[in-house]
């Protein structure tokens, strides 16, 4: 099964994968296969021993990286076509999958900004948090998938690495549970944070640059209250 790298793009500065714009978050994990068994958990009784498998490829061009999901019904010899999955308009950063221990739904957890790379700093970088479900079929295939929930919007701007601050921070933090009631998902969201403009001008000052420039801003003096805060949401069916 091929998988295509999403990684068009690294940062001027920290070498790394990003998708959203310069100074951006890190996504140089996103082409990681995530997987999960449904194995009759806690007992092993109704075990389908199904294996589905998520990540974000890249085959389609950049700001075109879209959630893929496949899946196995013989112990992973061989895998399902891999099929996108990504809601309309999604950019995804990365995904997550969980099967019911039964084998009867998949949950796909993905993380999405919603705007085309950005070469400056000063446009909103959109991104939210998805949870979708699907009822699993005859041979193992999912039927149409649900979006169970849609995270609102927020500014990914509004983030940064703690030590670094340079760079925005929305880390990999992207996962999936299901029971044979329920599923339930996590992600890194942005809707309770703001941008800094003080920010803004200063990573775009950096990248231009190709080196962190000194002195940076001072968050506790030069940003609102809330800058940096972003937080793992989740969402669940139950």
């Amino acid at each position: 099964m091929a998988i295509t790298d999403p990684c068009f793009h690294h940062d001027q500065v920290t070498g790394r994968c990003i998708v959203d714009g310069v100074s951006g978050a890190r996504t140089d994990l996103a082409a990681m296969p995530s997987v999960d068994i449904a194995n009759g958990s806690p007992t092993g009784v109704g075990a389908t021993n199904e294996i589905v498998n998520a990540w974000v490829d890249g085959r389609d061009g950049p700001d075109h990286e879209k959630a893929f999901f496949a899946y196995s019904t013989n112990g992973a010899a061989s895998f399902s076509t891999p099929a996108p999955i990504s809601p309309a308009g999604d950019i995804s950063t990365y995904a997550a999958p969980a099967i019911s221990p039964d084998g009867t739904r998949v949950y796909v957890t993905s993380q999405a900004f919603t705007q085309p790379f950005q070469t400056t700093t000063a446009n909103l970088r959109p991104e939210h948090g998805v949870l979708q479900s699907a009822a699993i079929g005859a041979g193992g295939a999912p039927g149409a998938w649900t979006a169970e929930y849609t995270g609102p919007l927020g500014d990914a701007r509004g983030s940064s690495q703690g030590r670094i601050l340079y760079n925005e921070f929305l880390g990999d933090y992207v996962y999936a549970i299901a029971t044979r009631d329920y599923g339930a998902g996590v992600w890194t969201d942005v809707r309770r944070t703001v941008h800094c403009t003080p920010f803004d001008v200063w990573r775009q000052q950096s990248a231009d640059a190709g080196h962190v420039v000194l002195p940076a801003p001072w968050p506790l003096g030069d940003c609102p209250d809330v800058f940096g805060n972003n937080d793992i949401f989740s969402a669940t069916t139950g």
